[in-house]
């Protein structure tokens, strides 16, 4: 059986590969959040405009679907995802939270001028820390929050292309 060993191990490497390089529903460059199914992370942020109330976790637990956007105005993938972030807002009438990570309020409010403001709340996360609690490997992500405060989605990358369409309206859905 021992001279045997070698063969099986490589076998089930092969049985391994093959099963990752086959499954349609994998994306190689996306890390996989551990947050889905888990509440929201406990928080509190200052509103990104003076005199701004506080944002917490409680203002994530409406009772209804809500996205939740990590963004930066230094963020060029944040901006060729804005249009669909309007769109979300405007036409589909989504409520979204917008977290602006590691970037000054000036500059967060100036890119948020220029191009639009989507957001039924802003937050400033200048150091990091909470979307380190979130599991944010990089902006701009975007979380699915289900009425109860529960993470149901994450949308790694810009929303861009059929994104809007084929992930995030249908993680929506399902939240509710």
């Amino acid at each position: 059986m021992q001279r045997f060993l070698p063969l099986i191990m490589v076998l089930a490497m092969f049985l391994l590969f093959y099963v990752m390089m086959t499954d349609e529903n994998r994306n190689p460059n996306e890390i996989q959040s551990v947050k889905i199914g888990k509440p929201v992370p406990d928080f509190t942020l200052p509103g990104l405009e003076a005199g701004e109330a506080a944002l917490s976790t409680a203002d994530l637990k409406t009772g209804e679907p809500i996205l939740v956007n990590f963004f930066a105005s230094w963020c060029v993938p944040c901006r060729a995802e804005h249009d669909s972030l309007m769109a979300l807002s405007e036409k589909h009438g989504i409520r979204i939270i917008g977290i602006a990570y590691k970037d000054t309020p000036d500059r967060a409010l100036g890119f948020l001028d220029e191009l639009g403001n989507p957001f039924a709340r802003t937050a400033a996360d200048q150091s990091g820390r909470i979307a380190i609690d979130w599991g944010v490997t990089g902006v701009p992500e975007t979380f699915v929050v289900s009425g109860d405060g529960t993470i149901t989605y994450r949308h790694w990358g810009p929303i861009v292309g059929d994104g809007m369409q084929a992930q995030v309206l249908p993680a929506l859905e399902a939240a509710k």
